[in-house]
């Protein structure tokens, strides 16, 4: 007897798990998945769309993720307490169903009250994202720490958090699937189609999520290790436990930083490819496709890997080079050049799909067979993320309200009215009338150096992605023989 398991489910635990158990556990996290694709894809389009400023919208989301923060904290540790994976994980997905329809349903309490106060509407939206965030942290943790709980083989551990990786993004395809189909089916001719044009999307996701949910709950069972380690007498671990360890501060940089880039990233792509790069409304939907398309295949690519971790820091640094390598590429691209996103695309898929698998499997390396405090481990690292997020998106968003930087970067999106362009100069800026001449004219000549730069960079696109393949190669090569 080991740690009050037998030898016999020693074995058990430590052998490879089956694809029909991997699958089950993969279909628990659809619900918060596909909910949270059209929360930091949708929500802030809806809000301003229906009438709230940029930055009550931001107060909304920041809201949401504050409660989450917090929430990840304490779910983690009376999950650690008390146990029970799967009754926390029903009633977060209960809690996340029925707020997540208020939030996109309208103001509840606008419609109690007969009012249509801003600050009615904007505490109203306020409150249901804290109560949904609140049910999505306790069915993110309760999910996440099953991993470490339900095997000890450290190649089924990745292999679950790559499944769990890509049912997210089977979550996120349908989100833009019915968002496709929404979109190109209805019209939003006034504001209130506009709403019902969100409300659908909402209400079919939420559905969707369900079904799933209720597969994962009756094919997976209450892990068993968690259940015999109940009987031990070893006592619940101590926070103090993991701050004491350095490896928990690499790994909760990690993954903040890889949760940061991706939900920042996806809160903003809408916005990007609309208000930016001005392409159809369909893109709104088609190119966050691409990247989860992408992201499945090489997510179930990974599952049929074996996994140390050396090859473990060796993929998510990969995943971060192609990841910076993209970013740079949008930064430079311009709006006649826009179809070229789609190329982008593709890679941004790949790079996070890289990132994300490594950077969740990184936790179960770090938790290990300290099952007793493995819930509080991802509560705690999912508090980072929350309030990393929140606090970027506010501040992007209410920068956005008002920064005179971005009425400078709208003139200069919009060269081509001239006329705005000179009343901005003189009249906003207060310049002399010379520049009404001088600022377009360095505007034109930049333009035309940066054009023929493009060109010529995008003609050898494929030689220059060869050369970025080999390099990725080299990294991993030389990581894989240092560590």
């Amino acid at each position: 007897m080991a740690n009050g398991i037998s030898d016999d489910d020693d074995d058990s635990f430590t052998k490879p798990l089956g694809r029909r158990s991997v699958t089950y556990y993969g279909t628990g996290h659809m619900l918060n998945d596909i909910t949270a694709a059209c929360w930091f894809t949708y929500l802030l389009l809806f809000l301003t769309d229906i009438g709230l400023s940029p930055r009550a919208a931001a107060a909304v989301m920041l809201s949401g993720q504050i409660a989450d923060a917090f929430a990840t904290v304490f779910t983690g540790e009376l999950i650690d307490r008390f146990g029970h994976f799967k009754i926390w994980h029903g009633a977060g997905s209960v809690l996340v169903a029925v707020s997540f329809s208020s939030v996109f349903g309208g103001c509840m309490p606008c419609t109690i009250l007969g009012t249509s106060s801003v600050m009615v509407e904007t505490i109203s939206y306020c409150v249901f994202a804290a109560i949904f965030n609140v049910g999505w942290a306790a069915t993110q943790v309760s999910h996440m720490s099953m991993v470490t709980c339900i095997t000890l083989n450290s190649t089924s551990r990745v292999v679950l958090a790559s499944c769990r990786n890509a049912f997210t993004m089977i979550a996120n395809l349908g989100l833009y699937g019915i968002a496709l189909i929404v979109f190109g089916v209805t019209k939003a001719n006034t504001h209130a189609d506009l709403e019902n044009q969100y409300r659908w999307i909402a209400y079919m996701s939420i559905f969707i999520g369900c079904c799933f949910v209720g597969i994962f709950h009756l094919g997976t069972k209450e892990p068993r290790i968690k259940i015999s380690l109940r009987g031990n007498s070893r006592a619940r671990i101590s926070w103090i436990y993991w701050f004491k360890k350095v490896l928990y501060y690499q790994v909760a940089l990690v993954y903040m930083l890889t949760r940061l880039v991706l939900n920042v990233s996806q809160a903003y792509l809408a916005f990007y490819v609309i208000n930016e790069l001005r392409m159809a409304d369909s893109a709104k939907a088609l190119v966050p496709a691409i990247i989860y398309i992408c992201s499945f295949i090489v997510s179930i690519i990974l599952q049929e890997m074996s996994w140390t971790g050396q090859r473990l820091k060796a993929y998510y640094t990969a995943g971060g080079i192609l990841w910076i390598f993209c970013g740079a590429a949008i930064l430079i691209l311009p709006r006649s050049m826009s179809a070229y996103m789609y190329v982008i695309s593709i890679f941004i898929g790949i790079a996070n799909a890289l990132m994300m698998v490594t950077g969740i499997s990184m936790q179960n390396v770090l938790v290990g067979e300290d099952l007793n405090g493995c819930a509080f481990v991802c509560g705690s690292l999912s508090f980072l993320d929350k309030m990393s997020c929140g606090i970027a998106l506010y501040i992007l968003q209410s920068y956005q309200s008002k920064s005179i930087l971005c009425e400078i970067l709208f003139c200069l999106k919009n060269v081509n009215n001239r006329a705005y362009l000179a009343f901005y100069v003189i009249n906003e800026l207060r310049m002399a009338d010379s520049a009404k001449a001088l600022v377009p004219a360095i505007i034109y000549i930049c333009s035309f150096i940066v054009s023929i730069i493009l060109q010529v960079v995008f003609m050898k696109l494929c030689f220059v992605m060869k050369l970025f393949t080999q390099f990725v190669l080299l990294c991993t090569h030389v990581l894989l023989h240092f560590m």
